[in-house]
């Protein structure tokens, strides 16, 4: 008798055959995925379905499926990357509208595909926090003409929760592009002359520098550019007269610089909005990411790194970000989606709780001055009374006076199974090592809101000041204090489940904190292990400071630890290589293997003789100086950073 396929496998397979109708393309590949969603050529990778079937997070992975399968069916990539504006505002704005038409296009065809997208932008905006923009300068002004774009082509009003942004900026941007907003609908099934509206409306909006004022001249030069070199291969072909195998090898060429194009435009890609901004909490591997353009590196020396507040700066125990009940729910839900992945992590763990209990068999020195008697050896007493009596005393473990520090990522890109996995392996290793005698802390490290939150309110209140530094509202979390039995944390992992935690990523201050509270240890051994998917982003900080400012203070602290600090640091990355920041350290590609290389990392390091302690004494790193505000709490506990001014 077969087995009755479950309601996910149902869901998984209709939604896959819808996209690949909707798609035109009956070779689309569907696949559902932690990773997602992207699309990468021809294969859509979707995050994995929600247990509730019929609830809004179903209908948004829909609507993720349905935007990407019209992609597939209505949008040209080389005739897209011909009439971009070079400008990086300008690129946002115009990579947003070819976005809403793409999406116009399912939703004036189909009721059910409108229904779906406007689910994705509801959720979207929600996320974004659109409906509290205290400052139009400060809304996503991209965001914000997509929307009016997709109400003009579809007759859709804006979500509810960016009305409030769309009504702060609309009458700006229809007195400057209305006209041109207006004519979008009549170039729908026409993607280069809607190429051209688009390109109008940047214009318009004084946010492309490279435009001149006829908007239409540089897509024309380039369609006369593509015309005289399809003309000049075909006069080459009739000369040369190639063979047909060099044929088929260009053609595979040109076909591999086509996906590898689109992927690229589709990872950067707002994945609920599609536009240019990157969907914070749905951000793939720092791998797959577009390179950030540096726009503010003028080549001159990086200013020091600085906090512009830290008032709004919180570091909380993970029990006190929900309640009881929501917490039990999510360990639940931690333990069904992994439950043969914890099979596997707890062999390997098993694995190393073995050597490190043979490491903790007693070891004896003999023949002593002083310390417990050695019955073993009074025979010789008898024998001959002149002899001395022997002593023996037991030697101690090297390990068993260490603690151990699990820093994990807590950044959007790691949701869906990488964050899944992570919490697994961590709660396993924590009670592996906890049977060895070895203390272990869980942490986690994000920010309070997306792009800025109460930090950038206070910079825009104050007029915006130039180069204000860390613009963002830090939240590092204690899932389990080192002190603190694994049985009574167990249920704090379930956190890293709920939906809306996880955001940004500022990684340089998460690694401080986490130092800071190592040394602060009474331990003689102190291990530090951070788990990563990405270099830090944050698009608030990134905004007014340089491309490079976040790494920059990443690479710094990892050097001062490395080099001054008694603190061992190992490094594992998910996707992205953590070997370019960190002396020790693993790349993975596959979330999979994370409970080896984590169990792996720690063995070789307890096979290793402890790092002696050098350098000077105290604290190693010194918080980084604060413009206004406060500086970063030290101590765990649920509160907020007390605020005092640092003087210079």
């Amino acid at each position: 008798m077969a087995q009755k396929e479950s309601p996910g496998e149902t869901f998984k397979r209709a939604l896959a055959n819808a996209a690949r109708s909707l798609a035109e393309q009956p070779d689309l590949e569907v696949v559902f995925s932690g990773d997602g969603p992207s699309l990468q050529g021809h294969r859509a990778i979707l995050p994995h379905p929600p247990r509730e079937l019929s609830g809004p997070e179903a209908q948004r992975l829909r609507g993720l499926a349905d935007q990407m399968a019209l992609r597939v069916a209505h949008h040209d990539e080389a005739a897209h990357g011909r009439a971009r504006p070079k400008s990086a505002e300008g690129a946002q704005v115009y990579d947003a509208l070819e976005q809403a038409r793409i999406e116009a296009i399912g939703a004036n065809a189909l009721v059910g595909v409108k229904a779906n997208l406007a689910e994705v932008w509801e959720q979207a905006a929600q996320r974004k926090g659109l409906n509290h923009v205290i400052d139009p300068a400060a809304a996503p002004i991209a965001d914000v003409v997509a929307l009016l774009a997709r109400e003009r082509m579809t007759g859709a009003p804006p979500p509810a929760s960016a009305q409030l942004a769309v009504d702060a900026l609309r009458e700006s941007i229809e007195a400057r592009a209305g006209g041109a907003l207006d004519r979008l609908t009549g170039s729908l099934q026409d993607q280069k002359a809607f190429a051209r509206l688009a390109r109008e409306i940047v214009r318009d909006l004084s946010m492309g520098d490279d435009l001149s004022d006829a908007p239409d001249q540089d897509v024309q030069d380039d369609e006369d550019q593509e015309g005289e070199a399809e003309s000049s291969s075909e006069s080459q072909s009739q000369e040369e007269s190639p063979s047909p195998s060099s044929d088929a090898s260009d053609d595979g060429e040109a076909s591999s610089e086509d996906a590898d194009s689109a992927e690229t435009e589709y990872a950067a890609a707002e994945d609920d909005s599609d536009v240019q901004d990157v969907d914070e909490e749905m951000d793939t591997a720092e791998g797959d990411r577009p390179a950030r353009p540096d726009l503010k590196d003028s080549g001159r020396p990086e200013p020091t790194y600085k906090v512009y507040t830290a008032a709004h700066d919180e570091i909380v125990q993970a029990e006190d970000l929900c309640d009881a009940e929501e917490l039990t729910r999510l360990r639940a839900y931690l333990d069904q989606q992994l439950a043969n992945l914890s099979n596997v992590v707890a062999r390997l763990a098993n694995r190393l709780q073995r050597k490190l209990l043979a490491q903790q068999n007693r070891n004896w020195s003999f023949d002593l001055e002083e310390g417990i008697l050695d019955v073993a050896r009074l025979t010789r007493v008898i024998i001959d009374p002149t002899a001395p009596l022997s002593f023996k005393q037991e030697e101690d473990t090297e390990f068993r006076d260490t603690v151990v520090s699990l820093l994990i990522d807590n950044s959007g890109s790691m949701r869906g199974r990488p964050i899944m996995v992570a919490a697994v392996c961590a709660d396993i290793l924590a009670r592996t090592l906890e049977r060895c005698g070895v203390k272990v802390e869980i942490l986690g490290f994000t920010t309070r809101a997306w792009k800025g939150g109460a930090s950038r309110d206070d910079w825009l209140k104050a007029g915006k000041p130039a180069s204000p530094g860390r613009l963002n509202d830090l939240r590092h979390i204690v899932y389990k204090n080192a002190d603190a039995p694994w049985r009574r944390a167990r249920r704090n992992l379930g956190l890293m489940m709920r939906e809306g935690l996880l955001k940004e990523n500022i990684d340089g201050e998460a690694l401080m904190w986490a130092h800071q509270r190592l040394i602060a240890r009474p331990e003689q051994r102190r291990i530090l292990m951070v788990i990563s998917d990405g270099a830090p982003v944050d698009d608030s900080t990134l905004s007014v400071n340089s491309g490079h400012y976040l790494e920059r203070h990443l690479r710094r602290v990892i050097g001062e630890i490395e080099s001054r600090s008694p603190v061992e640091l190992i490094a594992i990355g998910i996707g992205h290589d953590v070997t370019r920041y960190y002396s020790r350290a693993v790349t993975i590609v596959d979330v999979e293997q994370l409970g080896g290389a984590m169990t792996e990392q720690l063995a070789a390091l307890f096979e290793e003789r402890p790092r002696a302690s050098g350098g000077r004494g105290g604290l190693y790193l010194e918080p980084p100086p604060v413009v206004e505000g406060a500086a970063l709490a030290r101590s765990g506990g649920s509160r907020r950073a007390a605020s005092r001014p640092v003087h210079a």
